[in-house]
């Protein structure tokens, strides 16, 4: 299974962009989805994720400035971010909770995109 990110850029503060990140290869199904991202220096944070059944979380400091959620086929989450400011500045990685089926049998994976840069400047 591969989660193959886009959207990533450079953008003013004040202005919006859309991540992307698609789940493909394999058979799986979903349990849920996010995104994360780490600056020089800091530790990955969560940012926000959504769950198959569609319930949300987000950090607090982008309440009410992200949005995430599913497409219709919910193999693809996107993030929504508006109102960027200079601290949204990371590298954004995408995280998915998976049921992987082998055969017969499966299993729980989590998996990580490569990671989109997010630059805002001021």
């Amino acid at each position: 299974v591969q989660l193959v990110e886009s959207g990533g850029g450079l953008v003013q503060a004040g202005g919006s962009l859309r991540l992307s990140c698609a789940a493909s290869g394999g058979t799986f199904s979903i349990t849920a989805m996010g995104w994360y991202r780490q600056a020089p220096g800091k530790q990955r944070e969560m940012v926000a994720r959504i769950s198959s059944g569609g319930g949300t979380n987000y950090r607090d400091s982008v309440k009410g400035r992200f949005t995430i959620a599913f497409d219709n086929a919910k193999t693809t989450v996107y993030l929504q971010m508006n109102s960027l400011k200079p601290e949204d500045t990371a590298v954004y990685y995408c995280n998915a909770d998976l049921r992987v089926y082998y055969g017969l049998g499966y299993s729980e994976e989590e998996h990580w995109g490569q990671g989109t840069q997010v630059t805002v400047s001021s």
